[in-house]
Protein backbone atom coordinates (compact mmCIF):
# COMPACT_ATOMS: atom_id res chain seq x y z
CA UNK A 1 0.00 0.00 0.00
CA UNK A 2 1.08 3.71 -0.46
CA UNK A 3 -0.71 6.83 0.25
CA UNK A 4 -1.68 9.53 -1.96
CA UNK A 5 -2.88 11.70 0.95
CA UNK A 6 -0.96 15.29 1.60
CA UNK A 7 1.38 15.02 4.20
CA UNK A 8 2.10 18.74 4.35
CA UNK A 9 0.28 19.78 7.99
CA UNK A 10 -1.36 23.15 6.72
CA UNK A 11 -3.45 20.43 3.98
CA UNK A 12 -4.39 17.81 5.98
CA UNK A 13 -7.13 18.06 8.29
CA UNK A 14 -7.87 15.03 10.50
CA UNK A 15 -11.06 14.06 11.72
CA UNK A 16 -11.81 12.17 14.82
CA UNK A 17 -14.91 10.36 15.38
CA UNK A 18 -15.66 10.66 18.77
CA UNK A 19 -14.55 13.27 21.55
CA UNK A 20 -13.65 11.23 24.39
CA UNK A 21 -10.26 11.12 26.01
CA UNK A 22 -8.47 9.45 23.40
CA UNK A 23 -10.16 12.03 21.19
CA UNK A 24 -8.16 14.30 23.25
CA UNK A 25 -5.19 13.30 23.65
CA UNK A 26 -5.16 12.57 19.45
CA UNK A 27 -6.10 16.83 18.86
CA UNK A 28 -3.08 17.23 21.55
CA UNK A 29 -0.98 15.04 19.42
CA UNK A 30 -1.72 16.40 16.39
CA UNK A 31 -1.31 20.18 17.81
CA UNK A 32 2.04 19.40 18.13
CA UNK A 33 2.38 18.70 14.25
CA UNK A 34 0.38 21.35 12.98
CA UNK A 35 -2.51 19.13 11.97
CA UNK A 36 -5.91 20.65 12.41
CA UNK A 37 -8.83 17.97 13.68
CA UNK A 38 -12.44 18.21 13.42
CA UNK A 39 -14.14 16.20 16.32
CA UNK A 40 -17.30 14.57 15.56
CA UNK A 41 -18.74 14.25 19.37
CA UNK A 42 -22.10 12.03 18.77
CA UNK A 43 -23.69 14.28 20.83
CA UNK A 44 -21.94 12.94 23.72
CA UNK A 45 -20.45 14.40 26.69
CA UNK A 46 -16.87 15.35 24.86
CA UNK A 47 -13.94 16.75 26.84
CA UNK A 48 -11.74 16.36 23.54
CA UNK A 49 -13.89 19.73 22.17
CA UNK A 50 -11.32 22.08 24.47
CA UNK A 51 -8.50 20.81 22.05
CA UNK A 52 -9.74 20.56 18.59
CA UNK A 53 -10.08 22.99 15.88
CA UNK A 54 -13.65 22.63 15.22
CA UNK A 55 -16.49 20.11 16.60
CA UNK A 56 -19.71 18.76 15.21
CA UNK A 57 -21.75 18.65 18.87
CA UNK A 58 -24.63 16.17 16.78
CA UNK A 59 -25.54 12.56 16.78
CA UNK A 60 -23.94 9.99 14.69
CA UNK A 61 -26.92 9.23 13.00
CA UNK A 62 -27.50 13.11 12.03
CA UNK A 63 -26.94 13.29 8.11
CA UNK A 64 -26.53 16.64 8.09
CA UNK A 65 -23.46 15.86 10.19
CA UNK A 66 -22.44 13.40 8.95
CA UNK A 67 -21.92 15.60 5.19
CA UNK A 68 -20.35 18.38 7.26
CA UNK A 69 -17.94 16.36 8.73
CA UNK A 70 -17.31 14.83 5.07
CA UNK A 71 -17.08 18.15 4.03
CA UNK A 72 -14.58 19.56 6.74
CA UNK A 73 -11.72 16.57 6.34
CA UNK A 74 -8.63 14.93 4.41
CA UNK A 75 -8.70 11.87 6.30
CA UNK A 76 -10.55 10.42 9.40
CA UNK A 77 -10.30 7.89 12.04
CA UNK A 78 -11.74 6.65 14.94
CA UNK A 79 -11.39 7.42 18.79
CA UNK A 80 -13.75 4.37 20.33
CA UNK A 81 -15.19 1.76 18.37
CA UNK A 82 -19.29 1.62 19.17
CA UNK A 83 -20.35 3.66 16.37
CA UNK A 84 -23.04 2.27 13.83
CA UNK A 85 -21.21 0.48 10.86
CA UNK A 86 -22.95 2.19 8.20
CA UNK A 87 -21.37 5.68 9.01
CA UNK A 88 -18.08 4.15 9.32
CA UNK A 89 -19.19 3.22 5.59
CA UNK A 90 -20.20 6.15 4.63
CA UNK A 91 -17.40 8.29 6.43
CA UNK A 92 -14.68 5.90 4.58
CA UNK A 93 -16.33 6.40 1.44
CA UNK A 94 -16.12 10.19 1.42
CA UNK A 95 -12.95 10.83 3.22
CA UNK A 96 -10.91 7.61 3.63
CA UNK A 97 -11.40 6.45 7.49
CA UNK A 98 -8.35 4.06 8.89
CA UNK A 99 -8.88 1.75 10.45
CA UNK A 100 -11.63 0.34 7.65
CA UNK A 101 -14.81 -0.01 8.55
CA UNK A 102 -14.38 -3.19 8.64
CA UNK A 103 -11.47 -3.47 11.10
CA UNK A 104 -13.59 -1.34 13.15
CA UNK A 105 -16.73 -3.45 13.01
CA UNK A 106 -15.42 -6.92 13.79
CA UNK A 107 -13.50 -5.28 16.62
CA UNK A 108 -16.94 -3.76 18.52
CA UNK A 109 -18.50 -6.86 18.48
CA UNK A 110 -17.26 -10.01 20.63
CA UNK A 111 -19.01 -12.19 18.23
CA UNK A 112 -17.70 -10.99 15.18
CA UNK A 113 -14.01 -11.04 16.79
CA UNK A 114 -13.80 -14.09 18.28
CA UNK A 115 -14.70 -16.08 14.73
CA UNK A 116 -12.09 -13.54 13.24
CA UNK A 117 -9.63 -15.05 15.44
CA UNK A 118 -10.54 -18.31 15.37
CA UNK A 119 -10.20 -18.26 11.09
CA UNK A 120 -7.07 -16.84 11.66
CA UNK A 121 -5.79 -19.42 13.97
CA UNK A 122 -4.68 -17.06 15.97
CA UNK A 123 -4.49 -18.06 19.96
CA UNK A 124 -7.99 -17.23 21.72
CA UNK A 125 -9.72 -18.51 24.22
CA UNK A 126 -12.32 -20.96 24.28
CA UNK A 127 -15.95 -19.59 23.18
CA UNK A 128 -19.57 -20.41 21.84
CA UNK A 129 -22.00 -18.00 20.34
CA UNK A 130 -25.29 -17.93 22.39
CA UNK A 131 -28.24 -16.35 20.70
CA UNK A 132 -30.80 -17.81 23.53
CA UNK A 133 -31.37 -20.37 26.06
CA UNK A 134 -30.80 -23.33 24.23
CA UNK A 135 -27.77 -22.42 23.20
CA UNK A 136 -26.82 -21.46 26.50
CA UNK A 137 -27.39 -25.08 27.90
CA UNK A 138 -25.94 -26.26 25.72
CA UNK A 139 -22.40 -24.36 25.25
CA UNK A 140 -22.56 -24.81 29.45
CA UNK A 141 -22.74 -28.40 28.73
CA UNK A 142 -19.54 -28.78 26.41
CA UNK A 143 -17.31 -26.13 28.37
CA UNK A 144 -18.04 -28.11 31.61
CA UNK A 145 -16.67 -25.47 34.24
CA UNK A 146 -16.58 -21.87 34.72
CA UNK A 147 -17.04 -19.89 32.18
CA UNK A 148 -17.98 -15.82 31.21
CA UNK A 149 -21.21 -14.68 29.44
CA UNK A 150 -20.49 -11.49 27.79
CA UNK A 151 -22.53 -9.48 25.62
CA UNK A 152 -21.72 -9.29 21.81
CA UNK A 153 -21.84 -5.41 21.83
CA UNK A 154 -21.32 -2.51 23.92
CA UNK A 155 -19.04 -4.53 26.06
CA UNK A 156 -15.73 -2.73 27.57
CA UNK A 157 -14.11 -2.15 31.26
CA UNK A 158 -16.13 -5.43 32.33
CA UNK A 159 -19.66 -4.00 31.79
CA UNK A 160 -22.06 -6.98 30.04
CA UNK A 161 -20.34 -9.28 31.57
CA UNK A 162 -21.29 -12.38 33.86
CA UNK A 163 -19.10 -14.88 35.16
CA UNK A 164 -20.55 -18.77 35.70
CA UNK A 165 -19.52 -21.71 37.73
CA UNK A 166 -21.34 -23.67 35.18
CA UNK A 167 -24.04 -25.25 37.73
CA UNK A 168 -26.95 -22.13 36.92
CA UNK A 169 -29.96 -22.72 35.20
CA UNK A 170 -29.54 -21.48 31.60
CA UNK A 171 -33.00 -20.87 31.45
CA UNK A 172 -32.63 -18.25 34.20
CA UNK A 173 -29.55 -17.05 33.74
CA UNK A 174 -30.70 -16.00 29.79
CA UNK A 175 -33.95 -14.69 30.75
CA UNK A 176 -32.51 -12.47 33.43
CA UNK A 177 -28.93 -11.35 30.75
CA UNK A 178 -30.97 -9.26 28.52
CA UNK A 179 -28.97 -9.12 25.68
CA UNK A 180 -30.07 -10.43 22.22
CA UNK A 181 -26.56 -11.91 21.66
CA UNK A 182 -23.66 -12.90 23.67
CA UNK A 183 -20.52 -15.22 23.84
CA UNK A 184 -19.81 -17.58 26.05
CA UNK A 185 -16.11 -17.72 26.97
CA UNK A 186 -14.09 -20.04 29.19
CA UNK A 187 -12.79 -18.98 32.31
CA UNK A 188 -9.05 -18.83 31.86
CA UNK A 189 -6.89 -18.98 35.27
CA UNK A 190 -4.54 -16.53 34.18
CA UNK A 191 -0.84 -15.80 35.39
CA UNK A 192 -0.61 -12.25 34.13
CA UNK A 193 -3.08 -10.09 31.59
CA UNK A 194 -0.73 -8.34 29.16
CA UNK A 195 -1.19 -6.45 26.52
CA UNK A 196 0.55 -4.81 22.92
CA UNK A 197 0.32 -1.88 21.26
CA UNK A 198 0.84 -2.26 17.70
CA UNK A 199 0.56 0.14 14.86
CA UNK A 200 0.87 -0.48 11.33
CA UNK A 201 1.62 2.29 8.73
CA UNK A 202 -0.22 3.43 5.03
CA UNK A 203 3.11 0.93 3.58
CA UNK A 204 2.33 -2.10 5.40
CA UNK A 205 5.04 -1.75 7.76
CA UNK A 206 4.30 -2.72 11.44
CA UNK A 207 5.58 -1.66 14.39
CA UNK A 208 4.91 -2.81 18.29
CA UNK A 209 5.31 -1.63 21.45
CA UNK A 210 7.10 -3.52 24.74
CA UNK A 211 4.43 -5.36 26.07
CA UNK A 212 2.48 -3.90 29.26
CA UNK A 213 2.01 -6.08 32.28
CA UNK A 214 -1.46 -5.14 33.48
CA UNK A 215 -3.28 -4.97 36.92
CA UNK A 216 -7.24 -4.22 37.44
CA UNK A 217 -9.73 -2.83 39.96
CA UNK A 218 -12.98 -3.16 39.80
CA UNK A 219 -12.54 -4.69 36.07
CA UNK A 220 -11.35 -1.26 34.57
CA UNK A 221 -7.34 -0.87 33.95
CA UNK A 222 -5.60 0.24 37.41
CA UNK A 223 -2.20 0.37 37.00
CA UNK A 224 0.18 -1.06 33.63
CA UNK A 225 3.72 -1.85 34.25
CA UNK A 226 6.67 -1.61 31.27
CA UNK A 227 8.11 -3.63 30.50
CA UNK A 228 5.90 -6.44 31.50
CA UNK A 229 7.94 -8.82 33.79
CA UNK A 230 7.52 -11.50 31.75
CA UNK A 231 10.13 -13.69 29.73
CA UNK A 232 12.11 -12.20 26.53
CA UNK A 233 10.56 -15.64 24.80
CA UNK A 234 6.59 -14.52 25.95
CA UNK A 235 7.62 -11.10 24.79
CA UNK A 236 8.37 -11.53 21.50
CA UNK A 237 5.46 -14.07 20.83
CA UNK A 238 3.12 -11.04 22.68
CA UNK A 239 4.70 -8.53 19.92
CA UNK A 240 4.47 -11.91 16.73
CA UNK A 241 0.68 -12.32 17.61
CA UNK A 242 0.05 -8.12 17.67
CA UNK A 243 1.93 -8.01 14.31
CA UNK A 244 -0.37 -11.17 12.54
CA UNK A 245 -3.49 -9.83 14.37
CA UNK A 246 -2.84 -6.49 12.52
CA UNK A 247 -1.71 -7.90 8.85
CA UNK A 248 -4.71 -10.38 9.16
CA UNK A 249 -7.01 -7.13 9.75
CA UNK A 250 -5.35 -5.39 6.80
CA UNK A 251 -5.16 -2.71 9.70
CA UNK A 252 -3.96 0.72 9.52
CA UNK A 253 -3.25 2.44 12.72
CA UNK A 254 -2.78 1.61 16.23
CA UNK A 255 -4.39 -1.34 17.78
CA UNK A 256 -4.00 -2.74 21.30
CA UNK A 257 -4.24 -6.48 21.73
CA UNK A 258 -4.73 -7.83 25.22
CA UNK A 259 -3.71 -11.13 26.65
CA UNK A 260 -3.96 -13.62 29.26
CA UNK A 261 -0.82 -15.50 30.11
CA UNK A 262 -1.14 -18.93 30.99
CA UNK A 263 0.83 -20.64 33.85
CA UNK A 264 2.86 -22.48 31.43
CA UNK A 265 3.84 -19.87 29.17
CA UNK A 266 0.93 -19.85 26.94
CA UNK A 267 -0.66 -17.11 25.30
CA UNK A 268 -4.56 -16.18 24.70
CA UNK A 269 -5.78 -13.16 23.09
CA UNK A 270 -8.27 -11.91 25.06
CA UNK A 271 -9.79 -8.63 23.06
CA UNK A 272 -8.42 -6.41 20.49
CA UNK A 273 -9.08 -2.33 20.50
CA UNK A 274 -9.03 -0.83 17.33
CA UNK A 275 -8.07 2.83 18.46
CA UNK A 276 -5.38 4.16 21.13
CA UNK A 277 -5.74 2.20 24.24
CA UNK A 278 -5.38 2.98 28.32
CA UNK A 279 -2.88 0.38 28.26
CA UNK A 280 -0.71 2.52 25.87
CA UNK A 281 -0.89 6.24 27.55
CA UNK A 282 2.54 5.59 29.08
CA UNK A 283 4.15 5.75 25.95
CA UNK A 284 3.34 9.56 26.60
CA UNK A 285 6.58 9.68 28.72
CA UNK A 286 8.28 6.75 28.68
CA UNK A 287 8.39 5.88 24.64
CA UNK A 288 10.43 7.67 21.37
CA UNK A 289 7.01 7.97 19.96
CA UNK A 290 3.34 8.46 21.79
CA UNK A 291 0.67 5.94 21.12
CA UNK A 292 -0.71 9.41 19.58
CA UNK A 293 1.53 10.55 17.61
CA UNK A 294 1.81 7.15 15.80
CA UNK A 295 -2.17 7.05 15.05
CA UNK A 296 -1.43 9.96 13.02
CA UNK A 297 1.33 9.04 11.07
CA UNK A 298 -0.22 6.02 10.15
CA UNK A 299 -3.51 7.90 9.43
CA UNK A 300 -2.32 10.97 7.88
CA UNK A 301 0.55 8.37 5.35
CA UNK A 302 3.64 9.55 7.44
CA UNK A 303 6.93 7.18 8.38
CA UNK A 304 6.08 5.76 11.64
CA UNK A 305 8.07 6.96 14.56
CA UNK A 306 10.16 4.56 16.87
CA UNK A 307 8.62 2.45 19.64
CA UNK A 308 11.63 2.06 21.80
CA UNK A 309 11.18 2.48 25.32
CA UNK A 310 13.04 5.44 26.84
CA UNK A 311 12.75 4.75 30.60
CA UNK A 312 10.76 1.72 32.51
CA UNK A 313 7.27 3.52 33.52
CA UNK A 314 4.12 2.26 35.87
CA UNK A 315 0.79 3.92 34.83
CA UNK A 316 -1.64 4.81 37.07
CA UNK A 317 -5.46 5.13 35.95
CA UNK A 318 -7.44 7.94 37.86
CA UNK A 319 -10.64 6.98 38.60
CA UNK A 320 -13.66 9.11 40.41
CA UNK A 321 -13.42 6.91 43.42
CA UNK A 322 -9.77 9.27 44.12
CA UNK A 323 -11.91 12.30 43.94
CA UNK A 324 -13.19 13.29 47.83
CA UNK A 325 -16.37 15.46 46.00
CA UNK A 326 -17.64 15.22 42.60
CA UNK A 327 -15.96 18.58 41.85
CA UNK A 328 -12.89 18.50 43.91
CA UNK A 329 -9.52 16.70 42.68
CA UNK A 330 -7.08 15.02 45.05
CA UNK A 331 -4.45 17.16 46.38
CA UNK A 332 -1.65 16.63 43.79
CA UNK A 333 1.16 18.14 45.54
CA UNK A 334 3.09 14.68 46.83
CA UNK A 335 2.66 13.78 43.21
CA UNK A 336 4.49 17.10 42.04
CA UNK A 337 6.44 16.38 44.58
CA UNK A 338 7.46 13.32 43.80
CA UNK A 339 9.61 14.74 40.34
CA UNK A 340 9.66 12.08 37.80
CA UNK A 341 5.45 11.89 37.37
CA UNK A 342 3.61 13.09 34.63
CA UNK A 343 -0.23 13.99 35.66
CA UNK A 344 -2.53 14.05 32.62
CA UNK A 345 -6.23 14.79 33.21
CA UNK A 346 -8.72 14.59 30.34
CA UNK A 347 -10.85 17.62 31.26
CA UNK A 348 -13.66 15.88 32.82
CA UNK A 349 -15.49 17.94 35.24
CA UNK A 350 -17.75 15.43 37.21
CA UNK A 351 -16.13 12.74 39.11
CA UNK A 352 -18.18 9.49 39.37
CA UNK A 353 -16.99 6.35 41.12
CA UNK A 354 -15.17 4.31 38.00
CA UNK A 355 -15.23 7.44 35.47
CA UNK A 356 -11.30 7.37 34.12
CA UNK A 357 -10.53 11.06 34.60
CA UNK A 358 -6.82 11.20 33.83
CA UNK A 359 -3.72 9.26 34.06
CA UNK A 360 -0.52 9.19 35.40
CA UNK A 361 2.96 8.08 34.49
CA UNK A 362 5.83 7.32 36.70
CA UNK A 363 9.25 6.84 35.64
CA UNK A 364 11.85 5.33 37.06
CA UNK A 365 15.31 3.24 36.92
CA UNK A 366 13.42 0.21 37.26
CA UNK A 367 10.16 -1.08 36.66
CA UNK A 368 9.62 -2.00 40.73
CA UNK A 369 10.98 1.57 41.61
CA UNK A 370 8.14 3.00 39.35
CA UNK A 371 5.08 0.81 40.76
CA UNK A 372 5.85 1.13 44.31
CA UNK A 373 5.67 4.80 43.52
CA UNK A 374 2.26 4.57 41.98
CA UNK A 375 1.00 1.95 44.68
CA UNK A 376 1.67 4.56 47.35
CA UNK A 377 0.24 7.33 45.75
CA UNK A 378 -2.95 5.36 44.68
CA UNK A 379 -3.37 4.41 48.65
CA UNK A 380 -2.70 8.14 49.48
CA UNK A 381 -5.86 9.22 47.50
CA UNK A 382 -8.21 6.18 48.05
CA UNK A 383 -7.87 6.46 51.82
Amino acid sequence: MSSTLPIHAPHCVVGVIGGGQLGRMIALAARRLGVRTVIWTGGLEAPAVECADEVIDLPFDDPEALQDFCGRVTVSTVEFENIPCHTLEKVAKCTGLYPSPHAICICQNREREKNFLKENNIPHTWFAVISDAADLAAAMKNLNGPGVLKTADFGYDGKGQLKLEGDEDPEKIWAAFDAPRAVLEAWVPFEKELSVMAARGADGVTVTYDPAENRHRHHILDVSIVPARVSPAVALEAAAIARRVAEALDYRGILGVEFFLKSDGELLVNEIAPRPHNSGHHTLDACATSQFEQQLRAVIGLPLGSTRLLTPVAMLNLLGDMWPEEMTPPDWLPLFEDGEASLHLYGKRHARGRRKMGHVNFIGPTVEDALARAEAMKKLWLR
